[in-house]
């Protein structure tokens, strides 16, 4: 069903807006590591109160959006690490077991919790993010690697969190396995992969969960808004490569410092938009 209100916006101007905040997505992700969602989500939900939708589906067309685009990303991400002998497919394949059931969990847990209480939560995962950025260190590698029931239940809570939030798990994912004695590059490498599950299952999880939803906009299946999809999707994998060239140029200490302000920012706007519906 594609109901829903006629956007206000221009065509035009809504379609480079899309373009630019998926390169500036895509831009970050390969500059820094983190991925696209956290930028994605709450700028996508602003656009959306622009277009006019509907107040009550919009950080779920939001979330859902954001891990439809991130299929895409982490396919590229995915074939880049593959290529590299980065990837670990047997923690890839354990992991991908629990993230298949957490994702359509987290779709599930997002409509039930509502907008307003969705949107707090991800105010509030951004600011620990940035907190992290700031101050936060490696953990110190565990003395054992992980096992295959610890990988199901780590996998289930990835990806429950990532599907819930709209990310693609590289915040959970890295930390969990460098911890288990993964060398960070395997750990790096082997989340961009688990990402791909992460953005299918939950995508998918959100198209079902919202399917026949009343009031959603045209142009939408479920909570999936597909002329978003296409335009974020297209400019982050261009915006990746610019990230990665630029991470070798740049001191990424100050830049993750900058960015920790942004996305803290953006968490306080989440967290106000929950408490007070701005």
């Amino acid at each position: 069903p594609c109901k829903g209100t006629i956007p206000k916006m221009e065509i035009l101007t809504l379609s480079t807006a899309y373009a630019l905040l998926g390169l500036f997505a895509g831009v970050v992700a390969g500059l820094l590591g983190v991925g696209g969602g956290l930028i994605v989500v709450p700028i996508l939900a602003t656009l959306f109160t622009s277009q006019g939708f509907a107040s009550q589906h919009l950080m779920q067309l939001a979330v859902g959006t954001s891990l439809a685009t991130l299929v895409f990303t982490s396919l590229s991400s995915m074939w880049a690490h593959h290529r590299r002998g980065a990837v670990n497919w047997r923690l890839m394949r354990q992991l991908s077991g629990g993230i298949v059931l957490g994702g359509w969990l987290g779709a599930v847990l997002a409509v039930w919790l509502g907008g307003l209480l969705l949107a707090g939560l991800f105010g509030i995962f951004e600011l620990l993010v940035a907190a992290h950025m700031v101050f936060g260190r490696s953990p110190a590698p565990h003395r054992s690697g992980p096992g295959r029931l610890r990988n199901l239940i780590a996998g289930v809570l990835i990806g429950a969190v990532s599907a819930l939030l709209g990310i693609g798990g590289g915040t959970l994912t890295v930390p969990y396995l460098v911890w288990h004695k993964v060398d960070v590059r395997q750990a790096v490498g082997t989340s961009a992969a688990c990402g791909l599950p992460i953005a299918l299952v939950g995508a998918l999880g959100f198209a079902l969960v919202g399917w026949g939803q009343a009031d959603l906009p045209v142009g939408s299946s479920g909570y999936l808004y597909w002329p978003a999809v296409f335009a974020i999707s297209i400019t982050s994998v261009l915006g990746a490569p610019i990230g990665a060239w630029l991470a070798h140029r740049l001191q990424r200490q100050r830049l993750k410092s900058i960015f920790a302000g942004f996305v803290a920012v953006l968490g306080v706007f989440m967290i106000g938009k929950s408490l007070f519906g701005f």
